[in-house]
């Protein structure tokens, strides 16, 4: 006998529960939720965001690092010109950095035109580029003769593993989650936009109640009726 006033009181406190979130909606303001849709949009016309913009600028700094670092070890060795012509056009798999190099390229190449240009919102495209990259600098290191080189024969394939996996951290942990959140909180905003907009309809101006002009019609009966009424009776 006393489940019912039990479930009764369940059911009301779960009305009551539920109550907050409708004073919430009408709490709403909607100028607020339209600046903040505004500001959104903004964000969407500039055509890529913040976050993303910093992962390609790391993925050139990567590009252009190696490259430093390259010309520096073509330098150390004799001479930009004798040592290009010799790891290049005589390539050694076992000697040569000129393939790190090449590995930075494309590195770069793919992740600018995936994240960049096409915008791609998975982490396919980074996921292939360090695998990779991990899989030919280990078997640069395993196979080649680059610790008898001197300091560059560490310094290149390590730095360019790091950075490698430096872009594959940036862009699973910051990147996406942020742009999935930012969406999110874009779509929340516009619901209760909408939402706002249904329980708090704009009210009419003076301007917009208006009694519709008399018709031509009319006023010739009304004069007719008068003059009627004017005329003496015999």
């Amino acid at each position: 006998m006393n489940r019912v006033p039990g479930d009764a009181e369940n059911a009301h406190s779960s009305s009551v529960e539920s109550c907050p979130s409708l004073r919430d909606v009408h709490s709403i303001n909607p100028t607020q939720l339209m600046a903040r849709i505004d500001s959104y949009d903004g964000r969407e016309k500039k055509g890529i965001s913040d976050v993303r913009r910093t992962f390609c600028l790391f993925v050139t700094f990567d590009l252009l690092f190696i490259t430093l670092l390259w010309i520096i070890e073509l330098n150390v060795k004799g001479g930009i010109e004798t040592t290009l012509e010799k790891e290049v056009l005589q390539y050694d798999y076992s000697s040569s950095y000129f393939d790190i190099f090449l590995l930075a390229v494309f590195r770069f190449k793919v992740l600018i035109l995936a994240y960049a240009m096409c915008r791609l919102r998975h982490w396919w495209a980074i996921a292939f580029t360090t695998a990779v990259t991990s899989a030919f600098l280990l078997a640069k290191v395993i196979i080649s003769q680059l610790f008898s080189q001197g300091a560059f024969g560490y310094v290149l394939p390590i730095i360019s593993f790091i950075l490698a996996w430096i872009e594959t951290w940036f862009l699973d942990f910051k990147v996406l989650p942020q742009e999935a959140e930012e969406e999110n909180r874009f779509l929340i905003a516009q619901d209760a936009s909408e939402r706002a907009a249904f329980l708090h309809p704009g009210v009419l101006s003076d301007g917009q109640f208006y009694s519709p002009p008399e018709s031509v019609a009319g006023s010739d009966e009304d004069s007719e009726e008068k003059q009627d009424s004017e005329k003496p009776v015999v």
